[in-house]
């Protein structure tokens, strides 16, 4: 999961620090004004800023919408989640140092422990395995087709996104 800290700048506003998935620090600072800065880190040096930006909060808003997928959605995934009522479908990626890479979905307890089920697996070399059983072995890059309500997703989520230390 991608991890996201905010806190309180009093007299200045609310700070958000996320560190991406592909290991950038991006800090975005929103004033009490509307004024919006994001900065950039170097991932060699958490502590030097690459590059800065600063949005009035209609750029911000244009921005947000952008980046949201308001105004163009990436083919890929035009089919990642489907909402059925409460019933969601999604595609997630298993990341390389994931704990769950070379275990079963058996061994994981998917369903039991989420209550979410795996319903397809796309490897990395595009060979589509749908319904996969509980011998199936996880690898990274491996994309799953999972179905479930919305916690259920998020509790598999959590449970496949635990990194190994």
């Amino acid at each position: 999961m991608t991890n996201i800290r905010e806190s309180d700048l009093p007299g200045i506003g609310r700070k958000f620090q996320i560190d991406t998935h592909s290991g950038d620090k991006l800090v975005i600072i929103i004033h009490d004004d509307g004024r919006r800065e994001l900065y950039h880190f170097d991932p060699d040096d958490p502590d030097s800023s690459i590059s800065m930006v600063t949005l009035d909060d209609d750029e911000a808003r244009q921005v947000a919408g952008i980046i949201g997928g308001l105004t163009y959605r990436p083919k890929a995934l035009e089919s990642v989640e489907v909402a059925l009522n409460d019933l969601v479908i999604e595609w997630y990626k298993v990341e390389p140092n994931s704990k769950c890479v070379g275990r079963t979905i058996g061994e994981l307890q998917i369903r039991q422990r989420t209550g979410a089920t795996v319903i397809a697996v796309i490897d990395k070399d595009l060979k589509q395995t749908v319904n996969p059983g509980p011998d199936y072995v996880l690898k990274a890059e491996t994309i799953l087709v999972v179905m479930g309500e919305r916690q259920q997703i998020k509790a598999f989520k959590q449970l496949v996104s635990n990194r190994s230390e």
